[in-house]
């Protein structure tokens, strides 16, 4: 039987089904991203599909601009039995030429086998960071307290614009949407702070919050706050490496940015 040429579709919306072809593509992948992750790329970004000849969506790609500046490129899936056809390298050169026009630099963050494809492509190496995941919680931890004069309690509804400003200013752009899309859920990140001491004592107190599995992507340069999460029960998962198109200038504050939201979101 003759079978029909893969048809690249821009998505405005995700029907049921297509959730939950797309939460398969995401377990097949180990993947973490939830049906609330897929609906921040649609409502404010841009979401590539691919479907099958069974009319399930079988592979994916996502853009998020970030201030007319630049875009993260994220979610590059394809299900197992349509892998080695060219389809990711069609939706990344689509996703490309979209942002490209518009005027944006494509961003994304490799594991180390994208990293060769990503290269060929005419991405380069920015900087890295590791995904460290805590299994449990330890039974005892060194205590990491706030610096003199520095106090760590709950971000307010009041404090909100201000926690904005800031972290735009170190990301280089503004992405209030996004954070508040994820505010509430059980992960570190992104963790901005002016010093080592700060980023501790913040990542200390969410620790002391959070009972069950936990994850942050830490930056590579970030040796003291690695220590502080190894101390904490955290061991490495795998490696990331962020990549910028044309270009290997990053946007964000080298200084302060201990951990980013997680590849998917920059």
């Amino acid at each position: 039987m003759a079978t029909s040429e893969p048809r690249l579709t821009v998505k405005e919306s995700l029907t049921p089904s297509e959730l939950d072809d797309v939460g398969a593509l995401v377990r097949e992948a180990r993947w973490n991203q939830l049906a609330a992750d897929w609906r921040l790329f649609v409502e404010f970004g841009r979401l590539y599909a691919i479907h099958g000849d069974a009319g399930c969506i079988i592979a994916t790609t996502a853009t998020l601009p970030y201030g007319g500046r630049f875009a993260w490129i994220s979610m590059v899936l394809v299900a197992g039995e349509y892998r080695r056809r060219g389809l990711a390298t069609m939706m990344l050169r689509r996703a490309m030429a979209d942002l490209t026009a518009a005027k944006l630099v494509p961003v994304l963050d490799a594991t180390p086998d994208g990293r060769a494809v990503y290269r060929k492509l005419g991405f380069e190496d920015s900087w890295g960071f590791q995904r460290l995941i805590r299994r449990e919680r330890p039974r005892a931890a060194a205590h990491v307290g706030a610096p003199a004069g520095v106090t760590v309690r709950p971000i307010t509804d009041a404090d909100w614009p201000a926690l904005c400003a800031y972290d735009a200013a170190a990301f280089g752009a503004e992405r209030s949407a996004v954070l508040a899309g994820l505010r509430g859920r059980p992960q570190i990140g992104p963790l901005i702070a002016d010093d080592d001491a700060i980023a501790g004592a913040l990542v200390a107190r969410a620790l002391d919050g959070i009972e069950g599995p936990l994850f942050v992507d830490l930056a590579d340069s970030k040796r003291e706050l690695r220590n502080v999460l190894d101390a904490h029960g955290f061991a490495a998962a795998r490696p990331f490496t962020r990549m910028l198109y044309g270009s290997s200038a990053r946007f964000d504050d080298d200084a302060r940015t201990f951990a980013v939201v997680g590849p998917e979101f920059g």
